[in-house]
């Protein structure tokens, strides 16, 4: 049973005879307990922290007066009402915070007791901004109440993933992180939904550059994309994995980005091959690169392996050279084509048998010319819009021709076009196209004529690029 101690007055011990007592701590219960004060009673001499108690078991939603010392919750998402300050005394302190910010909708108006101010007027204010919080200050009769904090900000819980890393853009709910080169993704916060953690990504590698002098259209890159369906459903590639398929589900963690470049023609040389691109499990391998048009022998000019396969140079009509495989290596679904031979001849002399065939895209194979003075067209690439609108990537590079005044070029025809997504053209007097930058397209075949010597160069291949993509709201 508890026990109960009258008194009206609580000191220390003071007297003559009472030593060291004086000035001493008085000290009211032991640590751990709780002192508390009876309903309705009110203390003097300790002072306020320069805070306020938060009344949280009633939340305002109609017209009221406020107390000294007190912080409120006001609810106006069923409409605006007004906060009556009470009649202030110097250093009374009242605080109101926007419960379901809704104060944007319908403003609470904070009106003073009489003909007291707030700010130095005596007049009301509203408060407006979404999320507000305020602490006003009684400090005399000059100014009345100051305002001596005010939060504008909205500090709410996320529930959705958080990162950082490359250019960041938004499209409807989704997040779009975009990597022209390298770089770090780094998830913050995952979401509490574990669904949503699975991100949507586009990676491409480095397109390949075509061959020299007659040479073949140089190999897009290898294009590959995943989709969180049925969280996201922005309309993609045909080379889509939707998840499970592929999936990339991130932690909390840094996940280095590396964006592949393209490869580097040279004269009379095959293309060089592009650089793989890389994010998390998924890795796309750069384009093969196109075969030389003239050169030592058949190996230099076959077309070269890879996300999608380089084009053949063509010297030799009595013997032909091979396109390069895509999708190397494999992966599923296909991250893209084959590169071709050139025409071939049957009746035209040795070393003016034939044109180039045109790299692989990620939509098509490349193809090769009608005839022998005509080369063969890239392979189309693929368009994705998981950046939020429609953009078409990885298309192989169209090979390249000689033209001149030769017994048998009285009427040369045009050197190969790039396939749709940054493909190069072929050249028919040079250098070819280069692929376009941060979309693996592939360069085109160098051409040649008989006035320079037919001293053709590859065009170069084009950069690769890194998409990924989330839920943030």
């Amino acid at each position: 049973m508890a026990s109960t101690i009258k008194v009206n007055n609580i000191q220390n011990q003071c007297g003559a005879n009472i030593a060291n007592k004086c000035g001493s701590t008085i000290t009211l219960g032991a640590s751990g307990d709780t002192i508390t004060l009876a309903c309705g009673a009110s203390q003097t001499g300790f002072g306020r922290t320069g805070t306020v108690d938060w009344q949280t078991g009633s939340i305002k939603t109609a017209t009221f007066t406020a107390a000294n010392g007190v912080g409120y919750f006001a609810n106006t998402s069923g409409g605006a009402f007004t906060m009556n300050l009470p009649a202030g005394t110097a250093g009374n302190i009242v605080s109101v915070v926007d419960y379901t910010n809704t104060f944007q909708t319908n403003a609470l108006t904070i009106a003073p007791n009489g003909s007291q101010k707030i700010g130095g007027v005596a007049a009301s204010q509203a408060l407006s901004t979404e999320g507000q919080s305020v602490t006003f200050v009684y400090v005399d009769d000059t100014e009345g109440w100051k305002n001596v904090q005010d939060s504008t900000s909205n500090v709410i819980g996320n529930p959705f993933l958080v990162a950082t890393g490359g250019t960041i853009t938004t499209c409807g709910n989704f997040k779009i992180h975009t990597f022209t080169g390298p770089g770090t993704f780094t998830v913050c916060k995952v979401s509490t939904i574990a669904a949503e953690n699975t991100v949507g990504y586009m990676v491409v590698a480095g397109g390949a550059a075509g061959g020299g002098l007659r040479g073949g259209g140089g190999g897009a890159g290898g294009f590959r994309e995943g989709r969180n369906v049925p969280i996201d459903n922005f309309t993609a590639s045909p080379l889509v994995a939707n998840a499970p398929t592929n999936a990339v589900t991130v932690t909390a963690q840094a996940y280095p980005i590396t964006v592949g470049g393209g490869g580097s023609g040279g004269y009379n040389a095959q293309g060089g091959s592009g650089n793989p691109s890389t994010f998390s499990t998924i890795t796309s391998a750069g384009g093969g690169g196109g075969g030389q048009g003239g050169g030592p022998g058949p190996a230099a000019n076959d077309g070269l392996d890879g996300g999608s396969g380089g084009g053949a140079g063509n010297e030799d009509a009595r013997s032909g050279y091979n396109g390069g495989s895509g999708n190397t290596p494999p992966v599923s679904p296909s991250q893209g084509n084959n590169g071709v031979a050139g025409y071939v001849s049957p009746s035209a002399p040795v070393g003016y048998a034939g044109s180039g065939g045109g790299g692989g895209g990620a939509g098509a194979a490349g193809t090769a010319g009608p005839n022998e003075f005509i080369g063969g067209n890239g392979g189309a690439g693929v368009s994705t819009s998981i950046t939020g609108s429609s953009v078409t990537r990885a298309g192989g590079g169209g090979a390249g021709v000689i033209q001149g005044s030769t017994p048998i070029r009285t009427n040369p025809g045009p050197a190969g076009s790039g396939g749709s997504g940054g493909g190069g053209n072929g050249s028919g007097t040079g250098t070819g196209s280069s692929g376009t930058a941060n979309t693996g397209g592939g360069g085109g075949g160098g051409g040649g004529n008989a006035c320079n010597g037919y001293n053709g160069t590859g065009g170069n291949g084009g950069s690769g690029i890194i998409v990924i993509r989330y839920k943030y709201q």
